[in-house]
């Protein structure tokens, strides 16, 4: 079973790892300052590409965001990809950049 998990450290950076019987299959690296939940970049262990495990540590951060009343500002192309695609399902978390529709 995959199971995702936060690790900080002292200054609140660090990553979402994706976790499946004890390895780590991949991770999604982010920063929390006050409110903001950053997102720099998202990595799954190329041989479990296209199994939509990313989108199971986007689930994981979401859910963590949501439950801590942060807002995300998405540096990570395929966290920024999910939201344009789908604004309606991340408004009430998506830092919209200056402009950005």
């Amino acid at each position: 079973m995959d199971e995702v998990v936060l690790r900080l450290n002292a200054k609140n950076h660090g990553a979402f790892y994706l976790m499946h019987d004890g390895e780590q299959d991949g991770e999604m690296v982010i920063s929390i300052d006050d409110d903001i939940l950053t997102t720099y970049h998202t990595e799954i262990d190329p041989k479990f590409e296209g199994k939509g495990l990313a989108k199971i540590l986007m689930t994981g951060m979401v859910d963590y965001a949501r439950a801590h009343h942060l807002k995300v500002k998405p540096l990570c192309a395929y966290v920024h990809a999910q939201f344009k695609r789908h604004p309606e399902e991340f408004a009430d978390i998506w830092l919209k950049k200056e402009g950005e529709e």
